[in-house]
């Protein structure tokens, strides 16, 4: 999946240029929150994947996780580095150690817990037109999702002081992804999830869709969680911050009272899919000035991402963008923006 988010990205770039007309000219909206719309009080936190050189999740063939050793390391990297809230994206036995690691060292991290949600029904629109599930893949699926959601319950109430907050799904509705689930069925497990845990509960999902049609879903979650990637949709650095805030707008102007967050944003270092416009340069101007907004504004926001996971995307190709989304090199050393 990871080595075709360009397409995705393509298309989702000409739906909100029509949807919006991004030419107009148009006084910049007040997007200012509370201090207390801030998730546990921070306004920077940072996507973190544990996974190292020749490690990766299950891919069919079984999981090659991190150790214990190597995700303490870790979390003392970014704890030292003052990040003190972060996202994990699922509830397998990965995300259940760090949980417990944070507990048993008392760092002073806390977490956006995530379950992932696979695919409950095709989705025809994927712009890479992956192999169509069976039915029996997607019942399958379907209950393994449940069980995703019972583990999410069970760690948030296992770790009530450590688990900050929780998001039932990520990109698992918008209109290019390869693991789609529709908005009924994320909407049940959101509710699930509120009656059993006492965190806020959010979904994680790209702006258009929540601009598009976030409406009925937003009024079922703690707060809104929004993805924006200038990058992706071919913008230069000096564009970067104007198109991301354009992308917040459109939310805010969909969504007027809804709390929100932004839990993906991030500029890759190297790219064969970008070019020039990938670079440590880029990656360090993009963080600093989101890092200045997302204060000024109220609005939690998670980097994408603290390491290089060189397991992702085209195994063809070193270069590709998935490979190299880290403010830390996949050897844990600071990038500029860090240095």
């Amino acid at each position: 999946m990871e080595s075709c988010f360009f397409f995705r990205r393509i298309y989702q770039t000409v739906s909100f240029c029509l949807l919006f007309n991004l030419g107009a000219e148009e006084k910049e909206m007040d997007l200012r929150q509370k201090r207390e719309d801030l998730v546990v009080g921070e306004s920077w936190a940072i996507c973190y994947s544990g996974f190292r050189s020749g490690q990766h999740p299950d891919r069919g063939e079984g999981a090659k996780n991190p150790s214990d050793a190597e995700m303490l390391q870790d979390l003392k990297i970014l704890s030292k580095d003052g990040f003190r809230l972060i996202r994990l994206y699922d509830c397998r036995e990965n995300s259940a150690a760090i949980l417990k690691l944070i507990k048993t060292h008392k760092l002073p991290i806390r977490v956006l817990l995530g379950a992932w949600l696979s695919a409950e029904v095709n989705n025809p629109k994927c712009p890479w037109k992956p192999q169509p599930f069976t039915p029996e893949e997607l019942s399958s699926q379907k209950v393994g999702n449940e069980k995703e959601v019972e583990r999410l319950i069970k760690l948030a109430n296992q770790y009530p002081k450590v688990v900050a907050a929780v998001a039932v799904g990520n990109e698992a509705l918008v209109e290019w992804n390869d693991h789609m689930v529709p908005v009924s069925s994320v909407m049940n497990y959101v509710r699930k999830v509120k009656s059993e845990i006492e965190q806020p509960v959010t979904v994680a999902d790209n702006y258009d869709w929540w601009a598009r049609f976030g409406k009925a879903l937003a009024k079922e979650v703690d707060f809104v969680s929004v993805h924006i990637y200038p990058v992706w949709e071919g913008k230069m650095i000096d564009e970067g911050m104007s198109f991301g805030v354009a992308n917040m707008e459109a939310v805010r102007k969909a969504l007027p009272d809804a709390r929100l967050a932004i839990t993906e944003a991030g500029w890759a270092t190297v790219a064969s899919e970008f070019g020039k416009r990938a670079s440590e340069k880029a990656q360090a101007r993009y963080y600093r000035e989101m890092k200045t907004w997302a204060a000024k504004h109220n609005i939690t926001t998670f980097f994408f991402e603290a390491f290089d996971e060189d397991w992702k995307g085209d195994p063809n190709d070193p270069l590709g963008a998935e490979k190299h989304w880290g403010i830390y090199g996949i050897d844990r050393k600071p990038k500029l923006g860090m240095e």
